[in-house]
């Protein structure tokens, strides 16, 4: 249990925040995304992120002073470095507090006014709308918002994407052809994949994509699909980073992850590690891009700071730290991928309001319903 929820004094929650509250210990309970860096324990690539303050450049004076509080559901490591630069270049200090993006968001609905919070990084849209949808966050810059196409930031202008990913099936390149790739996700309940997929029905950013399903296909065709992987002996997982070390390891011989898990194996295994991306058809449910981004919190007296921070997040600098270290998608036109890493606008991914997957509670039923998820 993250340390912010401790103490939470539970007679005097609304029913909303209670609510949000017991999704967010379910959130945990199942396990975070992870991806900000695979899960040492199970996945021997190392860590995207060591070493990191080295690549950020010198320079610059500082201009202002006072001390930003960011909750942050981006990990400590992959994060603090961005933190340290900003300090250096503005005189703006962050104390961050670091936990998954659930609990954050529900420590936030708790919190509401009273929050010592200025700024919420949060690894997922889901949680950002959750935070929104309680109406917590204040309106965003024009210009600042306008850095990051429509498709990801919020509808309402108060929060705005920072990078993003696309999940896609991964493939084994010795035991898969061309013509083998499927064109839908949907396809992958069809019997000439029978027990040769891998999922991880914990992982939170699969989550998201069944959340985007649901709110595309309908929570009917949702539970059918789920239903069939699981008769179609799809096997489980504990996360991403272990789906690709069974593709590329030929256990398997398709998974679906994130697209920067691979490119974390490639780089240290180099060229030869036996498996590739595969991205399904434009608009398909397969290669939902789903974002990490931030807001600024109503309750903030730190708002034109918090808007700086916002703003060093969407320049070069941080831009291209995010797209070297995890090989994440850049938000800001013009910005560049890392190494061999497919444009985002090259994907067309499946159009859908990013704000609206909060409904992770009612993803979570319908994977416990269909035995998805025990």
């Amino acid at each position: 249990m993250s340390e912010l929820l401790r103490g939470a004094p539970w007679h005097r929650l609304a029913p909303s925040a209670l609510a949000l509250l017991v999704l967010a210990f379910a959130l945990a309970a199942c396990g975070s995304d992870g991806g900000d860096r695979p899960d040492a324990s199970a996945d021997p690539v190392t860590d995207p992120v060591a070493d990191s303050t080295a690549t950020l450049a010198s320079g610059g004076q500082p201009a202002a002073s006072g001390t930003l509080t960011v909750y942050s559901g981006r990990t400590r490591e992959l994060i603090e470095p961005l933190f340290a630069r900003f300090t250096e270049r503005t005189g703006i200090k962050v104390e961050a507090r670091y936990a998954d993006s659930g609990p954050l968001a529900a420590t936030l609905l708790e919190e509401r006014g009273r929050t010592p919070a200025d700024v919420f990084i949060a690894q997922d849209a889901g949680a950002l709308g959750a935070v929104e949808a309680a109406g917590l966050f204040t309106n965003l810059d024009q210009a600042l918002l306008a850095r990051v196409p429509a498709a990801y930031r919020a509808a309402s202008g108060r929060w705005v994407g920072l990078t993003g990913r696309s999940r896609v099936v991964v493939y084994n390149t010795r035991l898969v052809t061309e013509g083998q790739l499927p064109a839908s996700v949907l396809e992958l309940t069809e019997p000439r994949y029978r027990g040769k997929v891998g999922w991880a029905p914990a992982n939170g950013s699969f989550q998201a994509f069944v959340t985007a399903l649901r709110l595309t296909k309908g929570d009917a065709a949702a539970k059918q699909w789920l239903e069939q992987m699981k008769a179609n002996g799809t096997v489980e997982y504990a996360n991403n980073p272990a789906i690709v070390a069974a593709v590329g390891d030929g256990e398997i011989a398709y998974g679906l992850v994130n697209h920067y898990y691979l490119h974390q194996f490639l780089k240290e295994r180099g060229t030869g590690f036996s498996a590739r991306n595969h991205y399904t058809a434009p608009g398909d449910p397969g290669t939902l891009v789903n974002v990490a981004g931030a807001g600024i919190l109503a309750a903030s007296k730190q708002q034109p700071a918090a808007a700086r921070l916002l703003e060093f997040m969407l320049g070069e600098e941080a831009q291209r730290y995010f797209a070297e270290r995890t090989f994440e998608y850049p938000l800001v036109a013009g910005m560049p991928t890392s190494g061999d890493v497919r444009s985002i606008a090259e994907l067309r991914p499946l159009a859908i309001d990013l704000g609206k997957l909060e409904d992770l509670q009612g993803t979570l039923k319908l994977l416990r319903e269909t035995g998805a998820l025990k």
